[in-house]
Formats: C-alpha cells, sequence, structure tokens
C-alpha cells in the first residue's frame, strides 16, 4: 500500500479563484498563530524508585510554571503574556502575545506524594515523583527446583 499525500485543491472550473480567497484569509498567521492549541508534549516513565513526568515546553522560564497537588492529581499550568512597550507608533502591525495551557496527571497509589522535585532545563520540566517504599521493584533471583 502506497501513502499519497492528500491534496485539497479543487479544481473548480464555475468559481475560479473562490478558494484562493479562503486560503489567504486562513493561511494568515493571525489564524494559523492563534487559533491552534499548544499543549506540550509529553513522556511518562518508571525506574525502580520513581516515575518520571517530562514535560516540552521550550521559551518559558521556570517562574513561569506553576505545579499544584490536590487529592493525588498533579497539575502543571502556564499563564504567560508579554506586551512589549514600545513608545514609537509609527508601526504596521503589533500583536500581544498570550499564552496558557493545563496537564493534569493522577499519581498511582503507590507515588510518595511527599518527595516529588521538579526542574526546568533546556526547555524540558522534569518532574520525579518518588515510589512508596513498599511499591518499589525489588529484584531477587529465584531458585529453580
Amino acid at each position: 500500500m502506497t501513502l499519497v499525500k492528500f491534496n485539497n485543491q479543487r479544481n473548480n472550473t464555475l468559481m475560479p479563484g473562490f478558494n484562493d480567497v479562503f486560503d489567504s484569509i486562513f493561511n494568515d498567521t493571525f489564524f494559523s498563530d492563534r487559533m491552534v492549541t499548544r499543549v506540550p508534549a509529553v513522556n511518562i516513565s518508571e525506574s525502580e524508585n520513581n516515575y518520571h513526568v517530562e514535560l516540552a515546553a521550550p521559551g518559558l522560564k521556570k517562574e513561569d510554571f506553576k505545579l499544584n497537588l490536590e487529592r493525588n492529581q498533579l497539575t502543571i499550568s502556564v499563564e504567560q503574556s508579554s506586551d512589549h512597550q514600545d513608545n514609537q507608533k509609527n508601526y504596521s502591525k503589533r500583536e500581544y502575545s498570550y499564552n496558557s495551557f493545563v496537564r493534569s496527571f493522577t499519581l498511582p497509589e503507590s507515588a510518595d506524594d511527599t518527595k516529588i522535585d521538579a526542574t526546568y532545563t533546556d526547555g524540558i520540566l522534569r518532574i520525579d515523583i518518588a515510589k512508596r517504599e513498599e511499591a518499589k521493584m525489588i529484584r531477587r533471583q529465584i531458585e529453580i527446583k
């Protein structure tokens, strides 16, 4: 089976240019930048002693993040706006920037909610959640009889 790229170009002979009008409107950076919800990608993994959450959110500062834990639910949120003050009034286009998102994760019962560490480096928010002692994997070799 061959994958073929979908081509939404219609040959409209009755009204030439009709689709071009809508294409030019919706391909404007105003629509493409602001109508798309940007939710950061996340990787969740588990090691012997911890659960690990990695959230890709480049361009932010660690002060932009809010981490809350309520009833075994970890919530990561960001609300960021920028208003560049410019005393010159001769600009042809000026846009304000606003970015926000919320991601929530329910911690497993084996998580120790008193031992959660978070760091933000190189655009990645890393959260390590310790496991309770009784939930840690105990490794031993089993003798075959």
